[in-house]
C-alpha cells in the first residue's frame, strides 16, 4: 500500500511501519526509489513519535494483528495532529477469518463492529463513518481528531465526509 501510495503521491511525505523487521526490510527495499518515504520498525501500541505529528493515519489490515488494538487506535490518535484523519479498513469477527487466522497461526484479536465507535470515542477521535462490507466482514472507517486543521504547524489536509 505504501508503494501505491507513493507512486500515486510522490510529493507527500510518507512513513510506513510495520512491528516485524523483515517486512520492514523488505519495504525499505521496495520504497527504495521514493526519496519522501520512509519504513520504520515500530509496535502500534507504543509509536516512536511525537504527539500531534501527522496529518493522516492509515490503517490497512491490522488492527487485528494487534491483540491490544484499543491502545493502536489511542497512539494513532495521539501522533495525528488536530483536524487530521484516521483512515483505513479491518477484518471483524466472523467464523470465516477465525479459521483463517488459526490455521495461518498468526497473532490476532477479531474485533466486533459495535467496538470502534466506542474506542474510537474514548481515544478522542470522531467517527465520521463506519461502514461494513464484504457481508460484514469488513468495517471501513473513518474518523477525524477534532481541532482546527489550520492551526496545525505543517497541516494541509482536512478531514471529509465521504457518504
Amino acid at each position: 500500500m505504501a508503494e501505491a501510495i507513493a507512486r500515486a503521491h510522490p510529493r507527500v511525505r510518507l512513513t510506513m511501519t510495520d512491528a516485524d523487521p523483515v517486512m520492514v526490510e523488505a519495504a525499505q527495499d521496495r520504497l527504495a526509489g521514493h526519496p519522501l518515504v520512509q519504513a520504520r520498525q515500530a509496535d502500534a501500541t507504543r509509536l516512536p513519535f511525537e504527539d500531534e505529528s501527522f496529518d493522516t493515519i492509515l490503517s490497512f489490515l491490522m488492527l487485528h494483528h494487534v491483540i491490544e488494538w484499543e491502545h493502536a487506535v489511542t497512539q494513532a490518535a495521539r501522533v495525528l495532529r488536530p483536524g487530521g484523519a484516521f483512515v483505513g479498513y479491518d477484518l471483524l469477527a466472523s467464523p470465516m477469518a477465525s479459521l483463517v487466522h488459526r490455521a495461518d497461526r498468526s497473532p490476532h484479536r477479531l474485533i466486533e463492529p459495535e467496538a470502534f465507535g466506542p474506542v474510537f470515542d474514548q481515544a478522542g477521535l470522531a467517527p465520521l463513518a463506519l461502514r461494513l462490507s464484504f457481508g460484514g466482514r469488513v468495517i471501513r472507517f473513518i474518523a477525524h481528531k477534532p481541532g482546527n486543521a489550520q492551526n496545525a504547524p505543517g497541516s494541509d489536509i482536512t478531514s471529509r465526509n465521504s457518504r
